[in-house]
């Protein structure tokens, strides 16, 4: 439950080992908080991310999850709540960004992308808020990309999986509202982190960290859309209007 300063109690990060998943729980916890839950694939990586969180006021579980399997979310997140109590904030900061030279020409590794940053991480938005609507209140966060504000030809899937989930939670968005439950949509551009490892950085690149202070901004000014760095706004409202002719021409990777 959180307190009269809108400070969570019980955190949960679905995609318990992302680089940005992390530092937005840091950024979030408060001395209010008590609870934090990281739920992921690789266990023994959120393990040692846990060690790093608890203290003697925090209590940091670490639950098996897998966010490409939407069939045992709903179970899942109902499961959290009656062990934990109200999720406060939930930040769903799983997906892959695949490879582009495969997935552009592959089937099978095409669709277990889609799978995963897609369909999967639907049914975990879907369960998450079916139970902060149970509730009558809560905060989910759920880290989108700009590279779903315009698809490149760079990484079709990954970034068309981006753009639907933008979509997605945008009109969900304004269904939970008025149940009482705030739905943060974070468009992050380029940011350096373990997904991104070895690539060429892109302009305005960022950190995990400054994702992290944009998204609990956000949220404390109950925004919808966040944009990191806020620059990206600026120029992603030009870039959405250049000619496809232009676009295909443009070095943006």
């Amino acid at each position: 439950m959180k307190n009269a300063l809108g400070q969570s109690q019980t955190i949960v990060l679905l995609g318990g080992n992302s680089d940005i998943g992390v530092a937005i729980v840091r950024a979030a916890v408060t001395p209010f908080t008590r609870q934090v839950v990281l739920a992921c694939r690789d266990t023994a990586r959120g393990e040692a991310v846990a060690a790093t969180l608890r203290s003697e006021q925090l209590a940091v579980a670490v639950e098996a999850f897998e966010g490409g399997e939407p069939a045992g979310h709903e179970a899942f997140v109902a499961g959290l709540a009656e062990r934990f109590g109200n999720l406060d904030l939930v930040i769903v900061a799983y997906g892959l960004l695949g490879d582009a030279e495969v997935t552009r020409t592959d089937v099978a590794a095409a669709v277990a992308l889609a799978q995963v940053n897609f369909t999967g991480t639907v049914g975990a938005i879907v369960a998450v808020g079916n139970q902060l609507v149970r509730q009558g209140s809560g905060s989910l966060v759920v880290l989108s990309s700009v590279a779903g504000e315009r698809v490149r030809a760079a990484n079709p899937v990954y970034g068309g999986t981006k753009a639907g989930i933008d979509g997605f939670c945008q009109g969900y968005g304004d269904w939970l509202a008025p149940q009482g439950v705030h739905l943060l949509l974070v468009r992050p551009g380029f940011v350096h982190s373990a997904m991104t490892q070895g690539m060429k950085a892109a302009p305005f690149a960022t950190s995990p960290e400054k994702v992290a202070e944009v998204t609990i901004k956000g949220l404390r000014a109950r925004r919808r859309m966040v944009w990191a760095p806020p620059i990206l706004r600026v120029v992603f409202s030009v870039l959405r209007h250049v000619p496809g002719p232009v676009w295909r021409r443009l070095p943006l990777g």
